[in-house]
């Protein structure tokens, strides 16, 4: 698989799809939330059928692309999913200029001359790795989309591969392509009764090797605080300050817990947005935490810091609604090693080195799991996730699509032991 032919396709077809804007929108009712999600569903339906793929539907209900590719042995295989996401994070992806920059040389990459945008080595160290590789990445004024279009690119091309080496047995295969994973809305509406399979794997951010069969619980909190504004002058025992009341609330929440200092398995709460008026003032917070019982916590502290603020009121001034975003996957994902030793033994025989860690996110499949379909996360090959200095190589997508085959593989041959 790593002649020139396929590495040429996936590079162009990675490409083509990440030209199209296809960022989500959490304020929109649609389904998908923008109209680029469903332009590039359906390009992608008309790719698959091109390859000789029948069994590819686009439902209009969920925003998904659903197509299935048959077993070829006579064997009993269970079905295995394929997943991975057409939206990208909200940053700039409006006119998305993908560049190569064949045989990298592992040094600073100049994206934009005009503009004086540089990726340097001294930032982005992971570089160095990629040297003689096919390096792609943005102008610098947009992200580029790799996340999750690496994805997506890597699946269509491992079942081109599939298609044209009918001598490579497998089971059964499902593939699914669905919108508005960075909002966490996707998964939530895809209707599974169409996506026929045992198990699945999210091919989302993630380096060659990793296995991530862990996320984060997660939730959001939005906080309104309700001032009362009257001139300054007459202002006392009748103003209540609604932007004061906002910094004494943020003033209690804990100071070590937030993201640029938690790593590893550290849960924090992230402050999202600040508005904020002598009237009205509006919070937004994410909570996330690998342990449930933290995460019981941490929604817990929130509850507390705004009853003990209200409680300096004669009636409630401030309100808090929290909604669960996600669920860890790991309870779900233990109950069924098969689908991570799976895993292992097929980057062993890549020459892969095994990395099990926690997803420091969320995947679609959180709500997969949920739904009755383990599902953990492999990798795209790319990094620097949702911003101007997003990258991929065509060699680490190519490498992507080469681990599906050997999945497919693996899987039967444990099945015949």
């Amino acid at each position: 698989m790593n002649d020139k032919k396929y590495l040429k396709f996936i590079e162009q077809t990675f490409i083509k799809y990440a030209q199209i804007n296809t960022r989500s929108d959490e304020n929109s009712q649609s389904v998908p939330t923008t109209t680029g999600q469903v332009s590039l569903a359906k390009l992608i339906v008309a790719d698959l059928k091109a390859l000789g793929l029948e069994n590819v539907i686009y439902d209009e209900q969920d925003g998904y692309v659903v197509a299935a590719l048959q077993g070829n042995t006579n064997e009993s295989v269970d079905p295995i999913g394929f997943i991975a996401h057409l939206d990208t994070a909200d940053f700039a992806a409006e006119n998305i200029q993908p560049q190569v920059h064949a045989n990298y040389d592992g040094q600073d990459v100049v994206l934009n001359q005009a503009k004086g945008i540089m990726m340097r080595v001294s930032e982005f160290p992971n570089l160095r790795k990629y040297r003689g590789q096919r390096l792609i990445t943005s102008d610098g004024t947009t992200l580029l989309g790799v996340d999750d279009k690496a994805g997506i690119a890597a699946i269509v091309t491992a079942l081109k591969y599939l298609l044209e080496h009918p001598e490579i047995k497998h089971g059964p295969v499902s593939v699914a392509f669905g919108p508005d994973e960075e909002i966490g809305l996707g998964a939530k509406r895809f209707d599974i009764s169409k996506f026929n399979v045992k198990f699945a794997y999210t091919l989302d951010n993630g380096l060659p090797g990793q296995l991530e069969d862990e996320t984060f619980n997660a939730a959001q909190a939005k906080i309104t605080i309700r001032g009362t504004a009257v001139h300054p002058g007459d202002g006392y025992g009748l103003l209540v300050n609604a932007a004061t009341l906002a910094n004494r609330l943020l003033s209690h929440l804990p100071s070590d817990e937030v993201p640029e200092l938690s790593k590893e398995r550290g849960g924090f709460l992230l402050v999202t947005e600040v508005k904020a008026t002598i009237a009205a003032a509006q919070i937004n917070i994410i909570i996330r935490d690998f342990e449930h019982q933290q995460f019981l916590a941490k929604k817990k502290l929130l509850r507390e810091i705004v009853t003990q603020l209200n409680q300096e009121f004669t009636e409630p001034r401030i309100k808090l609604d929290i909604k669960d975003q996600y669920y860890n996957i790991k309870e779900v994902i233990k109950q069924h090693p098969y689908i991570t030793q799976l895993v292992l033994e097929t980057y062993r025989q890549l020459g892969l080195k095994p990395i099990v860690h926690p997803f420091r996110g969320g995947t679609d499949g959180n709500a997969l799991t949920e739904k009755g379909i383990p599902t953990p996360n492999l990798f795209n090959g790319g990094e620097n996730f949702h911003g101007p200095f997003e990258f991929v190589t065509t060699e680490a997508m190519l490498l992507t699509s080469r681990t599906v085959v050997a999945l497919l593989g693996e899987h039967l041959r444990q099945s015949r032991a």
